[in-house]
């Protein structure tokens, strides 16, 4: 892998070829327009395909998938890109045994499915345009494609893809037992168009023993990324349905800047790396409400981790109109975040510059400048070990919350890095997060 370093440069991946009994290592490709990884031949071993992913002065690209011409030890030229007419990045790349099709998954609206496409180039179909859920890992075996499946009512299994009709088979059942006994309704969905005319998607998870009669208070669960997306599965590290289990509504929006929906939608957070997100997840929480007669509006919570908890942190910053708020791992100031993060360049592309330059993004949307605002009750966390949004960044948010004499409880977690996945640190996390939403929500 050939590196620059990453606080001045984007970081470059490139292909290298090595003899498996040894000997001189030759770097095959070497282009500083776009980086190769994923490396994939056909059967006869005449072509290379690879994941293309492009440099620009965008933060954001479509990963493409490229062709080559292989002559046995190198590459010849550059890359044929054969999913250009395609308007979503792609993944879990295989090869047809005929060599004529390329098989993918991509996020697409809150799902990930299966793709081909002509290996030689050509449009991407997806193998049942209708699925739910999320495919992961999928790879060639014979004439079907096998790949894990889960949904939001169903757990994980691995699955048989019949390539013409793209209905899948169930070859596991490690899962099919428990989960039977599980309430865990499948998640609603609806769109909006916000204030930049894009189409924005959310879910909407629904607690156990739901009852459309009833009302229950409404909780926010905002994804990391931020080029993520919230989708259609369950997750026990930030599961929306362990969030919904005592009896909330929760609110999944993948607003400005999320994966899934193209690439102009997902470059449109350059510039805007907190409000416009944080308007469509304010924006989605009203559409919600107005929707659905079962939300209470006079009870609303917002929580998230990662980017999740920078927005959480933007939130804390600019409404009063959440009764509490739980915030993992986010930055309460841009500069902070940007100084002390061992992922720095894609920062300064974001907001225009480097801090010291003329872009008043730094101050204007840093949670930090409107501190005198913070009102709102929140549950701050963090892994000490994290090198993503280190630890400086909650201290000094606990910091501004004790100086404004807001409620509020800090948890450091001293063996955890960007994500508490320790099972016995993680069963904590949800217990205190479900207490501090009871405190405020019931």
């Amino acid at each position: 892998m050939f590196l620059l370093v990453a606080a001045h440069s984007p970081v470059y991946h490139h292909l290298y070829l090595l003899p498996v009994t040894g000997g001189v290592v030759t770097q095959v490709t070497y282009s500083m327009d776009w980086c190769c990884s994923e490396a994939r031949f056909s059967s006869d071993g005449r072509v290379l395909f690879c994941l293309i992913m492009p440099h620009s002065e965008h933060v954001y690209e479509l990963t493409e998938i490229g062709r080559f011409d292989w002559s046995g030890d190198s590459v010849e030229g550059a890359p044929n890109i054969i999913t250009g007419s395609f308007d979503r990045s792609v993944k879990d790349m295989d090869i047809s045994e005929n060599g004529r099709t390329v098989y993918v998954t991509a996020n697409d609206a809150g799902r990930v499915r299966v793709y081909s496409i002509p290996a030689k180039g050509g449009d991407a179909r997806a193998l049942d345009k209708e699925s739910r859920g999320v495919y992961a890992g999928a790879v060639v075996a014979g004439r079907h494609v096998v790949a894990r499946w889960e949904s939001s009512a169903m757990p994980a299994e691995i699955v048989r893809i019949n390539p013409s009709s793209g209905r899948p088979t169930p070859i596991s059942e490690f899962n099919a037992e428990r989960a039977a006994g599980l309430d865990r309704p499948e998640f609603l969905e609806f769109w909006f168009e916000n204030e930049q005319g894009f189409n924005v998607h959310s879910w909407l998870a629904l607690p156990p023993g739901f009852d459309e009669a009833s009302k229950y208070p409404l909780v926010l669960m905002i994804h990391g990324g931020p080029f993520s997306s919230s989708t259609d599965s369950d997750h026990v590290r930030w599961s929306p349905h362990l969030l919904t289990a005592p009896g909330y509504v929760v609110l999944l929006t993948d607003y400005t800047g999320s994966v899934g929906y193209g690439e102009a939608f997902s470059q449109a957070i350059e510039g805007t790396p907190l409000k416009a997100p944080g308007d469509d997840v304010i924006k989605a929480a009203d559409e919600a409400i107005r929707r659905y007669a079962f939300i209470d509006a006079e009870r609303q919570a917002a929580a998230g981790a990662s980017y999740g908890g920078h927005m959480v942190n933007w939130l804390q910053a600019t409404t009063t109109r959440f009764a509490a708020l739980i915030g993992h791992a986010g930055l309460v100031d841009l500069e902070g975040q940007y100084s002390s993060s061992d992922s720095v360049f894609h920062r300064e592309r974001m907001i225009g510059g480097p801090s010291w330059g003329d872009s008043p993004v730094w101050k204007v949307e840093s949670p930090s400048s409107y501190a005198a605002n913070f009102r709102t009750p929140i549950l701050l966390t963090i892994g000490e070990k994290d090198y993503r949004v280190p630890v400086n960044q909650t201290i000094a948010a606990w910091t501004y919350v004790q100086r404004m004499q807001v409620p509020g409880r800090l948890l450091v977690f001293h063996d955890a890095n960007h994500w508490i996945m320790k099972g016995e640190e993680a069963r904590y996390y949800w217990e205190e997060a479900h207490a501090w939403l009871a405190q405020y929500l019931q």
